[in-house]
C-alpha cells in the first residue's frame, strides 16, 4: 500500500486529510477550493471515490458524504477513500446545475486543462480523484422541480462487477442504461473504472429517505469491496434485492397549462391509466395524461406549471410489476425515518 498524492497533499497509510484542490476563481478574485476527504486505510485494498454536486443543485449527495465522512463503520477501513462533497462549486453558490456560462458539468468529461471553465473543472477531477481511483460512486438527484425514486444507473453486462456492486448497493430500482457522451460514468467505463450513480429525490431539496439509503448502499459497496467489516449486527429483516428496469418511458403532456398530478412517487401503473389531468387556466378545458405502457412511476415533475411536450411521468417497464412494486414498498416502509434505526446516530431530516 502507498501513499496518496491528491492536489499536492501526501495521505499517508492510516491517515486522515481534508484539504482543498485551487479552482479558477472568481471574477471578483474570490478563491475557489474543491474540498477533499481522504481516508488512507493501513492495509491494501481498492481505492473508492464517491462524489456529490456535479451538477450544483443537486444537494443529497453533500449530507449523504458528511454522513459517510463520520460513519463508524469506517474504522479500520482497508484501501482508501476519496469523498468530494462539491464538485461543482461554482453551480453550487449559485443554486444551479450548471456552471456560470451555462454548460452542464457532466456533458463535458474528461474535459481539458486548457478549455472551457467546465472542462478545467472536469479535467482538474480526472486527474487528481478519478484516474486515481480503482471504483467510483457518483450522487446525483433529479433536476429541479423533479423528484427521482431511488435508484441506480449503471452500465454492465450479466455477471460484470459493475452489476455485481449495483446489486450490492440495494437501492429499490436499477437501470442499466446507455452511456452518455460526456458524461462522468462515459469516461469511467473507458477507463476500465466501475462506477455506479445513484439517483435520488430532488434538486435543492434534501429527501430523508433517499439519504439514508444512500448512505447504507455506499457502505454496503464498501463491504462488498472487502473494504470495511461485514456488519455486526444482522438487520431485523433483510430487503428485497433491487429490481432491473427493462425499460422505461416518459408520459409527456399534450397541452400546455395546470398540471393535476394523480399518482405518485413509486405507483404501480398499468398502460391506459390516467396519471393527471392538465387545465387551462381561463377556460373549462381539460385533458387527461395517458400512462403509455404499464410500470412504476419512477420520476415525475413536481411543479403543477408544464408545457406541451413536457415529459410528466417517467415509467419504467419490469418483467414483474406487481413484483417491483413490492420491492419500492418493502423499502419506503424500511427507510421511512419513524422505522428505520440504520443511521440511529442522526437526526431526521423533516
Amino acid at each position: 500500500m502507498v501513499d496518496l498524492i491528491i492536489g499536492g497533499q501526501k495521505i499517508r497509510r492510516g491517515e486522515r486529510k481534508t484539504f482543498d484542490i485551487p479552482l479558477p476563481s472568481l471574477y471578483t478574485h474570490a478563491s475557489v477550493p474543491m474540498t477533499v476527504h481522504a481516508i488512507n486505510g493501513r492495509q491494501a485494498g481498492p481505492r473508492l471515490f464517491v462524489c456529490a454536486a456535479v451538477h450544483g443543485d443537486e444537494i443529497n449527495g453533500i449530507e449523504i458524504i458528511r454522513r459517510l465522512t463520520q460513519s463508524p463503520a469506517l474504522r479500520g477501513m482497508k484501501g482508501s477513500l476519496i469523498a468530494v462533497p462539491i464538485v461543482n462549486v461554482y453551480g453550487f453558490v449559485r443554486h444551479s446545475r450548471y456552471l456560470p456560462d451555462r454548460r452542464d458539468l457532466n456533458r463535458v468529461f474528461p474535459g481539458s486543462e486548457k478549455g472551457s471553465l467546465a472542462g478545467r473543472l472536469a479535467s482538474t477531477f480526472m486527474t487528481e480523484i478519478v484516474e486515481k481511483c480503482s471504483h467510483g460512486i457518483d450522487l446525483h438527484t433529479a433536476a429541479i422541480h423533479r423528484d427521482n425514486l431511488p435508484q441506480i444507473r449503471a452500465t454492465f453486462s450479466e455477471g460484470s462487477e459493475t452489476e455485481a456492486l449495483a446489486r450490492a448497493f440495494g437501492a429499490p430500482v436499477i437501470l442499466n442504461a446507455d452511456l452518455r457522451d460526456g458524461s462522468l460514468r462515459a469516461v469511467a467505463a473507458e477507463r476500465g473504472i466501475p462506477l455506479l450513480v445513484y439517483e435520488a429525490g430532488e434538486a435543492l431539496r434534501y429527501d430523508e429517505m433517499s439519504i439514508r439509503i444512500g448512505l447504507r448502499g455506499i457502505i454496503r459497496v464498501m463491504r462488498k469491496l472487502g473494504m470495511i467489516r461485514a456488519e455486526a449486527n444482522k438487520r431485523k429483516r433483510d430487503l428485497p434485492e433491487s429490481v432491473i428496469v427493462r425499460s422505461s418511458a416518459w408520459a409527456r403532456s399534450s397541452k400546455s397549462g395546470l398540471l393535476r398530478s394523480m399518482v405518485s412517487l413509486g405507483a404501480k401503473v398499468a398502460k391506459g391509466d390516467v396519471l393527471g389531468a392538465v387545465s387551462d387556466p381561463f377556460y373549462h378545458s381539460d385533458e387527461d395524461i395517458i400512462a403509455p405502457n404499464s410500470g412504476l412511476i419512477i420520476g415525475k415533475t413536481n411543479l403543477p406549471i408544464v408545457t406541451e411536450g413536457e415529459a410528466i411521468f417517467h415509467i419504467a417497464r419490469f418483467g414483474k410489476t406487481d413484483d417491483a412494486a413490492d420491492v419500492v414498498e418493502q423499502y419506503q416502509a424500511e427507510f421511512d425515518p419513524i422505522n428505520d434505526d440504520f443511521e440511529s446516530l442522526e437526526t431526521p431530516i423533516v
